[in-house]
């Protein structure tokens, strides 16, 4: 995915984009799990993930046992149902986010999170790697105060991992309660699924998340 070329600060209330009403029209079905993406069983759960570019993001976790549907889109911003052009200006706020439905009796939160943790470098600031811009900003954005506790004490375990590591940067991911959630373009809905060979930016730092023991 091209680089963006805003700045790596929050944009300003004065000046975030107007938006729009209407939302962006997407498949009514992942492609991969064939379940109807705006139809979430009551057994199931939801958890975001801005890891960078949302692409390889999404492979990841449709990838995993217990996951229902993911989706590609925009949340942590200011504007309703920005496309993907507005949000590369920097001007909306939203990070590129993953939406995982799963089932908790398959695949549990924790599980989740350290994948999320593992998989790409929370310690960048706005960006990934190549990818710079806010759009590109670590977050967990939470749904529950359960997850945000879950969220809170991973950030902190992680970031002991890496000190012992020697590793002494700090976590910069944004960690918070969701707001809403904008589904992005349907081409970039399952876009490695359509384009194998295309743009994944997931790149880790090299240090596990640690084991947690239950008693």
């Amino acid at each position: 995915m091209p680089n963006s070329t805003n700045e790596s600060q929050h944009v300003s209330s004065q000046d975030t984009l107007s938006g729009r009403a209407t939302p962006l029209t997407v498949s009514p079905y992942h492609v991969i799990t064939q379940h109807a993406i705006g139809n979430i069983p009551e057994n199931m759960e939801i958890a975001y993930f801005g890891m960078g570019c949302f692409w390889g993001v999404e492979r990841l976790f449709w990838q995993q046992e217990g996951i229902y549907t993911t989706s590609a889109g925009y949340s942590g911003g200011a504007m309703p149902n920005p496309t993907y052009e507005e949000v590369c200006t920097g001007l909306t706020g939203h990070a590129e986010v993953v939406r995982v439905v799963f089932d908790p009796a398959r695949i549990t939160y924790a599980q989740l999170l350290t994948l999320f943790w593992e998989n790409h470098d929370p310690a960048q600031g706005m960006r990934q790697h190549g990818d710079i811009g806010t759009q590109y900003r670590s977050a967990l954005y939470t749904v529950s105060p359960q997850q945000q506790e879950q969220a809170l004490t991973s950030r902190d375990q992680y970031q002991q991992a890496m000190a012992q590591k020697g590793d002494q940067r700090t976590i910069t991911t944004e960690v918070c309660e969701a707001g809403p959630f904008y589904f992005a373009e349907d081409y970039h809905q399952q876009y490695l699924h359509k384009n194998p060979e295309g743009y994944c930016g997931l790149g880790g730092t090299g240090i596990c998340f640690p084991p947690t023991h239950k008693n």
